[in-house]
């Protein structure tokens, strides 16, 4: 499965792109569904029984459905030129094509239906002796239909907008989570590198640059797989240079694909609580464990480490970093993610999964 990322969005006020891409296959789908319901509440309106019902129904059906393909074919090429104007000049010029396709197809509709009853002697309550009897009611329903069509568009694209500005400021709080006290400590063993071992004093110069750089600077609410494991491998390395021996972490993600899409920020935190909490408490340290595999369309990644009794009883400030991974889990996979923990002996693990989706960008090889 691959996620095609959006178009940018042509000049207008924003809200003006509110409008499905009517060539989606989905969308038309949708559109056939209400066209059928519509076709249904239709015929039960005209009272008929048996079979004048079916016969009723299949002529409403046919229409509607045409008419309402037509409808989306049209504001399929129009969608372009509306996403540019303003959000009112774009809903009213929909509403209008909408009700001018509705025109022209059921004054198509009418006027063959009666050279065709004409031809053949016979009459049809489908198409009326006066002419406004057929066109005037076709044209109220399109308009009322086509009205609250376009306000459930609105609505639904102001709710996926607001959506996603809650996904980014959950990762700006996530940005501006790296603790002071993890800088002061980074930048005292730097200070101590700088001494002893330059070269390697200039690395962690370098991993904390990127890691703040990303941080403080890249405000995507999505990113790669690739790119989230790079974050926590650069937190590993600048963690590695204060703890040394005592920490120790085992990446087994070899199975794992770069191009899939994980809310920004995922790995890095699980990774801090896991050293900051289990690790460092411990006088002989420890081994994390990140371990992700892929099942079907399913990615499964699970962190571990080994965590002391005191450490866990005051583990409860993990709950926040957790209840936010979780709701941008659910921001990015709705109904379809899951956040664990697993407390056995003295492991703690966090088990995430979510859907595998693929971005379009070719990823460039892994550190």
């Amino acid at each position: 499965m691959s996620a095609q990322p959006p178009a940018p969005a042509p000049a207008g006020d924003g809200r003006s792109a509110y409008l499905p891409d009517f060539c989606e296959a989905r969308t038309v789908l949708a559109i056939v569904l209400v066209a059928a319901l519509v076709a249904v509440v239709l015929a039960l309106a005209r009272q008929n029984v048996g079979a004048e019902f079916l016969t009723e129904l299949a002529r409403v059906s046919v229409y509607l459905l045409w008419t309402s393909l037509l409808c989306a074919a049209v504001l399929c090429r129009a969608r372009p030129t509306l996403a540019g104007l303003s959000l009112q000049a774009s809903s009213l010029w929909a509403l209008a094509i909408i009700v001018g396709t509705v025109a022209v197809v059921s004054e198509c509709v009418y006027w063959f239906g009666r050279l065709w009853a004409a031809r053949l002697g016979v009459t049809s309550s489908f198409f009326p002796e006066r002419h406004w009897s057929f066109l005037l009611p076709n044209l109220a329903i399109a308009a009322i239909v086509g009205a609250v069509a376009l306000r459930y568009f609105y609505v639904a694209f102001e709710w996926r907008r607001s959506v996603e500005l809650e996904a980014r400021a959950r990762v700006r709080a996530l940005q501006a989570r790296i603790r002071p006290h993890f800088l002061f400590n980074s930048l005292n063993t730097v200070a101590a590198l700088t001494r002893s071992d330059p070269s390697r004093a200039e690395e962690a110069i370098e991993d904390l640059a990127d890691l703040f750089r990303v941080s403080l600077n890249d405000s995507r609410a999505q990113i790669t797989l690739r790119e989230e494991l790079e974050v926590a491998r650069i937190y590993q390395r600048i963690e590695q240079l204060r703890l040394g021996d005592r920490l120790s972490v085992r990446w087994r993600v070899g199975e794992l694909p770069p191009r899939a899409i994980v809310p920004s920020l995922l790995l890095q935190p699980l990774l801090e609580n896991a050293i900051g909490h289990g690790i460092e408490p411990l006088p002989d340290g420890g081994t994390v464990t990140v371990d992700g595999h892929v099942d079907g369309s399913e990615i499964t990644i699970e962190v571990w480490n080994p965590v002391s009794q005191l450490a866990r009883a005051v583990r409860s400030g993990n709950r926040m970093a957790l209840d936010n991974i979780r709701q941008r889990l659910e921001l990015v996979f709705p109904g379809r993610s899951a956040v664990e923990v697993v407390e056995s002996g003295e492991d703690y693990r966090v088990k995430l999964r979510f859907p595998l989706v693929l971005g379009t960008a070719e990823p460039a090889d892994w550190k």
